[in-house]
């Protein structure tokens, strides 16, 4: 047996064939093994993120475009509603404008009524102090000439 002495640091023999055949296997599967579905993954990440972020934003445009359509309704809502105040508040007014004339015509068919009731009682009065008077006056005649009158 020789006992080959070599110095040098890389010989090229068939063993780095055969170490070279292996790390193009190696790189083949761990190219397939790894590095491609990592590539997909981050790949996939990135348009789950950028889809992420344009929900986002589709969200915000929404939401603004909601508000600004509440808002609308709002405004609509309260005018809506002054008009009705406003409509309520002149059929207010004219009730009570109908209620206070039916009022002063009632008051004042009463102070009729009340003034002809008072009148009325007056002319009795009048009429019964006239007989009462009458017969008084003539028993005062009949005392002072001492005799019936007829």
């Amino acid at each position: 047996m020789e006992i080959i002495s070599n110095i040098a640091l890389i010989s090229i023999n068939e063993t780095l064939f055969v170490q070279l055949i292996s790390f193009l296997i190696f790189l083949f599967l761990i190219n397939r093994i790894m590095f491609r579905p990592l590539g997909n993954v981050m790949h996939g990440r990135v348009d789950y993120m950028d889809g992420l972020k344009q929900s986002a934003m589709d969200a915000d445009q929404e939401v603004i475009r909601l508000t600004n359509e509440l808002t609308e309704k709002e405004s609509a809502a309260r005018h809506d509603a002054m008009v009705f105040r406003k409509k309520l508040e002149e059929e207010a007014s004219k009730k009570a404008d109908e209620i206070y004339s039916a009022a002063r015509n009632e008051i004042v068919q009463q102070k009729q009524e009340t003034e002809n009731e008072v009148n009325a009682q007056i002319r009795q009065a009048r009429e019964s102090l006239q007989a009462e008077s009458e017969m008084l006056a003539a028993g005062i005649m009949e005392k002072i000439l001492n005799r019936r009158l007829s």
